[in-house]
């Protein structure tokens, strides 16, 4: 019984086979300007992926379609053009830096400087009042205070 539980635990532990495409070029540079575009493009269904990495439908469009283009004669600027076009900047893995994207690059580094900030601030807050104490008037009051709880 837990030979079977076993088997069934490893062939579910396999990993599910991947299909590789093939895309044949006749100029090493149209390959290479393949590779460097299908690692640059983001998968759109997978969000964390680039086409290249990816094995979803859309990616495997995708893939055909750089492929197309670049046998039409497109140049690399050409397909990042009708790709964010079509799909918005986000389907750059590394999008331009730019207006629409300024979030994307600055949003860490702001929200790095607010969290210094607030650290900083918070870190002052707890030390200056660990450095406010009872002075002497304060001091005779409580204990006055203490003594007549003692009596009651």
């Amino acid at each position: 019984m837990n030979k079977v539980i076993i088997l069934i635990l490893c062939l579910l532990a396999l990993p599910a086979t991947a299909v590789v495409e093939y895309h044949p070029f006749d100029d090493p540079a149209r390959e290479q300007a393949y590779q460097t575009l299908i690692s640059e493009l983001r998968c759109l269904v997978c969000q964390n992926q680039t086409i290249a990495d990816s094995n979803a439908d859309l990616a495997k469009d995708l893939r055909q379609q750089v492929y197309d283009m670049l046998q039409q004669g497109k140049s690399q600027q050409d397909v990042v053009d009708f790709m964010t076009q079509r799909y918005g900047d986000f389907v750059m893995y590394r999008p331009a830096f730019g207006i629409k994207t300024a979030l994307l690059w600055l949003g860490p580094i702001v929200f790095l400087l607010i969290g210094i900030v607030t650290v900083v601030v918070l870190a002052r807050q707890k030390k200056v009042a660990a450095q406010t104490g009872l002075d002497s008037k304060q001091l005779g009051k409580l204990n006055e205070i203490l003594q007549q709880g003692e009596e009651d």
